[in-house]
C-alpha cells in the first residue's frame, strides 16, 4: 500500500514539528569588544549540567582563567597564603553581581573571576 501526502498534508506535518521542536537555544554575546561577558559564562554555568558541548565548553573556559590567574600572579610577584582553586559556585559568586545588573553581556567576565581567585588564594604583592 502506497501512502500519498497531498501538499497541505505536508505542510501541516512541517508546522506540527516546528512548533513540537525545542526551542532553538539562543548564545549569549560577548561584548562589544569580543570578550568573554558575564552573560557567556552564565549561559554555560546554566547549561553545563544537561549539555556536553556547554560542559567542554566551560571546561576549558575555566581552565584557560586559572591558568590566567596564575601568570598574572606570578608576573606580579605575588605570594599567596593558599592554592588557587576555582568552582562553578566561585564563579557563580564572582559574576552573580554583574550577571544580575543589565547589560551583562558588556561586562568582561575573565577580569572578575581571576581577581576573584587570586582574593580568595589570599595572593598579595610582598
Amino acid at each position: 500500500m502506497s501512502h500519498r501526502f497531498t501538499p497541505s498534508a505536508l505542510a501541516l506535518l512541517s508546522v506540527t514539528a516546528a512548533l513540537l521542536a525545542p526551542p532553538a537555544a539562543r548564545a549569549a554575546s560577548s561584548t562589544s569588544h569580543g570578550l568573554i561577558s558575564v552573560a557567556q559564562v552564565m549561559q554555560m554555568l546554566e547549561q553545563a549540567p544537561t549539555d556536553r558541548t556547554a560542559q567542554q565548553v566551560l571546561t576549558a573556559y575555566l581552565a584557560g582563567v586559572g591558568e590566567a590567574a596564575g601568570v598574572v600572579a606570578e608576573a606580579g610577584n605575588t605570594s599567596c597564603r593558599t592554592a588557587r582553586s576555582l568552582s562553578a559556585a566561585d564563579v557563580r559568586q564572582a559574576i552573580g553581581a554583574a550577571a544580575a545588573k543589565p547589560g551583562s553581556t558588556e561586562v568582561a567576565a575573565t577580569p572578575l573571576i581571576v581577581r576573584d581567585m587570586l582574593e580568595r588564594a589570599g595572593c598579595r604583592r610582598p
